[in-house]
């Protein structure tokens, strides 16, 4: 393993390896002090990112932080770096160190179409290295460019274009409650990018019975999205299985083998699961149906980091992510508490890195602009995320009832705080669904919300019925 060594002013900074490198060049987070790996002070975090700066990205080919012998996802990572660095252009950066990777990143040259070519062959080491180094609106303008595209029943990520999943959770998966979230978030115009819940009871029979009732839904308002439950990859495939009316499927997924050990998956099992769901041919305009969540600390939580830093796991979570063409990732930056993420400037700052990463390995980011009422952070941080990552480009965000989650605890994003950033930045919904909330007359002729109008019959009856 090389050693690196700064000079900066009279001082001399060692590093012992790319691993240490990587964790002392990051910007401050207390996850990272809690796993005893992050800078003991400023300076010696400058000096790792000028050492960071200089290092050639082939250095990410030749030094792998956590050998492939002892981790499928290192092992994974490896093999989409030599499947794709002959047909994506890979060759023309090869060259480059990761400051002049930056430099080059935030040039005319580093167009979409030219990222999108690059992309299958980015190694997440590289992305996160690069991210380390850079400042916020390097991250934002970056994100920007990086245009991912998925489809299902409707297409998610084209250029103005602003997805919410309709999250219309309840403590007790009280189908009266589900239902009152669910046509509130859908008269705000959120529910593009899926209408998800997370049971409250995970079990299969659960499972169905949530999966049945969204599916109706859907299919009686011929509503042009999807659904998912998010449970365990297991009790899906379970569901799929007996019959149950399986649009995505979801898992959460991080950036090491013992990560995912933790969640009770590998990338077997990950394949079984897609292998599954598109065997039912539910798509209408795409194919993409896995559902990924990540979050930084996720690794540092499983005793599973290798002495790897919080945000350099998380990028390797993409790449697993990657492996499956999803239709949606998500990074719930805030979730996991101020063990990892202190407050509303750390979070603020790991949801930029976060989006920044996954959009440059090719994925179709979104965020759950998200906090724990015991990290110190509140709504004002998280419009200040929200917006940040609508000028960045960001796929897709959370809608919550009034941005609060009564069965999960957190705080999130609201219906109106989506409508909110639609209107700043003149976004739209996915297309189909657009269409959709115009012939419900819940949007007008000019795409604008439409106000004044009743709750469409269709809705009433449905309500009455539940009554």
């Amino acid at each position: 393993m090389p050693q690196f060594r700064q000079q900066v002013g009279s001082k001399t900074y060692l590093f012992r390896d790319l691993k240490e490198l990587m964790a002392k060049a990051s910007p401050l987070r207390s996850g990272d002090c809690l796993a005893g790996v992050a800078a003991e002070n400023d300076g010696e975090r400058v000096a790792a990112q000028m050492t960071l700066a200089d290092l050639p990205l082939a250095s990410f080919t030749q030094d792998c932080l956590l050998s492939a012998e002892e981790d499928e996802v290192s092992a994974l990572i490896q093999q989409q770096h030599q499947r794709a660095k002959d047909s994506s252009g890979f060759a023309t950066i090869a060259h480059l160190t990761v400051g002049d990777f930056r430099n080059w990143l935030l040039s005319d040259a580093a167009s979409s179409s030219v990222l999108a070519r690059l992309a299958p062959a980015l190694m997440p080491e590289m992305v996160a290295a690069v991210s380390k180094i850079m400042r916020n609106q390097d991250l934002i303008l970056v994100g920007r460019k990086c245009r991912v595209v998925s489809r299902f029943r409707n297409t998610l990520g084209l250029a103005q274009r602003f997805a919410t999943r309709l999250q219309p959770n309840h403590p007790t998966d009280d189908a009266m409650g589900i239902a009152a979230s669910l046509f509130d978030g859908l008269l705000y115009g959120s529910g593009d990018a899926v209408i998800g819940i997370n049971p409250a009871s995970d079990n299969v029979p659960q499972v169905i019975k949530l999966l049945t009732m969204l599916d109706e839904i859907i299919r009686r308002y011929d509503i042009p999205t999807q659904s998912c439950v998010l449970t365990h990859v297991t009790n899906t495939l379970a569901a799929i299985e007996r019959g149950a009316p399986v649009d995505l499927v979801f898992q959460s997924i991080g950036g090491t083998q013992a990560t995912n050990t933790s969640f009770g998956i590998n990338l077997s099992l990950l394949r079984e699961a897609q292998q599954a769901a598109l065997s039912l041919q539910r798509g209408t305009v795409g194919n993409n149906v896995m559902y990924f969540e990540t979050g930084q600390g996720s690794s540092l939580s499983a005793n599973a980091h290798h002495g790897i830093d919080q945000q350099t796991c998380e990028a390797r979570a993409y790449a697993v992510a990657r492996e499956f063409a999803p239709l949606l990732v998500n990074s719930v930056v805030g979730f996991i508490g101020p063990e990892y993420l202190y407050d509303g400037k750390q979070i603020v700052r790991a949801g930029l890195e976060d989006h920044f990463c996954g959009k440059l390995l090719g994925l179709p980011m979104g965020c759950d602009v998200c906090y724990t009422n015991h990290a110190e952070a509140d709504q004002n941080d998280m419009d200040v995320l929200l917006t940040l990552l609508g000028n960045a480009g960001c796929n897709f965000i959370m809608g919550v009832p009034g941005a609060d989650d009564i069965m999960l605890n957190y705080q999130t994003t609201s219906f109106h705080d989506a409508h909110y950033l639609r209107r700043l930045l003149g976004l739209k919904p996915a297309p189909e669904f657009e269409a959709w909330l115009q012939k419900m007359g819940i949007f007008d002729a000019q795409g604008q919300l439409a106000t004044g109008s009743a709750l469409p019959l269709p809705f009433q009856a449905a309500l009455q019925q539940l009554q």
